[in-house]
This record gives structure tokens, sequence and C-alpha cells, in this order.
């Protein structure tokens, strides 16, 4: 997410003529405005700061998250995982539903925390990546990703003890046999790399 800054001044200007002859937003993640479907949703802490570090704040954030997205018409929410730098969210709902949702969330929720951490005018957000699921084995593997993420990323050691996730209402309504195949016949293998950093 963050390579850019690693970047010499050529690589750069590189980077940045492509995103413009390609019509994409220079310096965020771009939005294909792609109706209602289903989106792996990615927000991360500005900079990956552990600004979530708290179990109380991240199980707040938790419940704002998934009631604010929740309530859109129509919308569906399968899967969720909240870690101390970023959040990964798997939602049915109309793409500009999503972006409304989500920027008054995250406004919100960075002038609560800046606040609390009397830290005013710092960027709690780099906004969010969307990627749209494009069939079912895709689905399947985003579930394990999503509730993987807390042990691929060093916060747990296995995915049940993580309470700011899905991972055990799905296993209580799927059933531990079922969640035991989705896990085996759906690996997550590289999924993640290079824009879960």
């Amino acid at each position: 997410m963050y390579t850019y800054r690693k970047m010499n001044d050529i690589q750069k200007q590189d980077v940045v003529a492509y995103r413009k002859i390609q019509g994409l937003p220079l310096h965020s993640p771009p939005h294909f405005e792609d109706g209602f479907k289903t989106y792996l949703l990615t927000a991360a802490n500005y900079e990956h700061n552990h600004i979530m570090l708290s179990e109380d704040r991240r199980m707040d954030f938790q419940d704002k998250l998934t009631n604010r997205l929740s309530a859109i018409e129509g919308a569906s929410i399968f899967a969720w995982s909240v870690l101390p730098n970023h959040y990964h969210i798997l939602v049915m709902a109309e793409l500009t539903t999503i972006k409304t949702a989500l920027a008054k969330l995250h406004n919100g929720i960075a002038t609560q925390w800046n606040r609390e951490d009397n830290c005013l005018g710092r960027k709690v957000w780099h906004r969010f990546s969307d990627r749209h699921i494009r069939s079912e084995n895709h689905y399947w593997a985003t579930i394990n990703y999503i509730h993987k993420n807390p042990v691929i990323h060093g916060y747990a050691s296995i995915t049940s003890e993580w309470n700011t996730s899905s991972f055990n209402i799905f296993q209580e309504k799927v059933g531990k046999e079922k969640m035991s195949l989705i896990l085996q016949n759906f690996p997550v293998d590289k999924m993640g790399n290079g824009w879960d950093d």
C-alpha cells in the first residue's frame, strides 16, 4: 500500500504518468462503479499505525462498521475481521452506497478517536479499497482470508481466539465439519500479498 514512498523520483513519475493515462486516481485506490455486487472491502489506518490496538476500540468499531453497512438497503454482510491497524469486510451492496457509508463512518470514528487520544488533526484512515468477488471459489477463499487474517499478521495463533472477527459466528452457523471443509477446499495461498502489508 505504501510502496510509493519507497520509490525513487523516476519510479514515482512513471507510476503517476501511468495512472493518469489509465484515468485512475493519482494516489488512492481506484473504485470501479460496478453496481450491486459482493465486494471485499479493506481499509487501513494511515501508514498502518496501530490506532485500533485496544480490544475495546476494535469491538466498538466492529459494531459500528457492521451496523453501518447492514443498514444499506438490501445489503448482506458475510464476513469481517478488525485488526489493530486495518480491517476487511465482505459485503454485498451497491458500491456508491458503500462509499458514502464508509466515508461517514471513517470521518466520525476519526474524530472520536482523535479526541480520545488527544491527537486532534491526526490522519486516521488511508481510504479503502474494494475487490469485486468474481466466482464462488473467490468468495470462499475470501471468507478464509478474512478469517485467517489475525493469524496471518501474527495477532493470534488460531482464528477462533480473535474476538473482532466473524469466524466464531460463521463457524457456529455452518458447523465445525463444514468449516473444516471450507478451509481445506478453498486455500488462501498468496491472497493479500502486496496489498495487505
